[in-house]
């Protein structure tokens, strides 16, 4: 299966924001469970333990990587049911990430950014991040869960035009 890259790039005052969305035919409240409960998360990205509040830190398994290793996340901004803002930090990098529910006539699109500091590996990054979101949507459809191999690499030449773009 061919999958098409929708990501977008954006310069900010800090470096770039990657913004991927995604639409649900559901309320927002719905969305907001299969992005905060761990039962639900660990049907797409995996699941979480600990005190889930701001200012706090979980432990999340990241049970698509390879070894399914676990990550500490603070929780830094939750506003239910419309934002969800953590970071981290892992082997590969500094992850900000906001999510944003806007639900409007039954249906919620859900607004993904990564802050990013620069550009490099974005190429990597943007196609994990539409991999992710594809699994979020066939864990809440029933449909069967998208093979990485349909993102990375094929989705690299999209991403590295964006960067290239942004950088010019």
């Amino acid at each position: 299966m061919t999958r098409t890259p929708a990501g977008r790039l954006f310069r900010t005052a800090t470096g770039h924001d990657l913004v991927l969305t995604r639409s649900f035919r559901a309320p927002a409240a719905d969305v907001w469970a299969s992005l905060t409960e761990s039962e639900r998360t660990a049907r797409w990205f995996g699941p979480w333990e600990g005190d889930a509040r701001p200012g706090q830190t979980i432990r999340v398994q990241l049970a698509y990587e390879e070894q399914q290793p676990w990550c500490d996340v603070r929780i830094d901004g939750c506003e239910p049911p419309r934002r969800l803002a953590v970071s981290m930090v892992d082997d590969h990098g500094s992850w900000l990430l906001e999510l944003t529910l806007t639900e409007t006539d039954g249906t919620t699109e859900l607004r993904f950014v990564q802050h990013l500091s620069d550009v490099r590996g974005i190429a990597e990054v943007g196609a994990g991040w539409e991999y992710y979101l594809d699994l979020l949507v066939a864990s809440r459809d029933g449909a069967p869960r998208p093979e990485f191999d349909e993102y990375h690499p094929a989705m690299r030449p999209y991403y590295q035009e964006l960067a290239a773009t942004e950088q010019a």
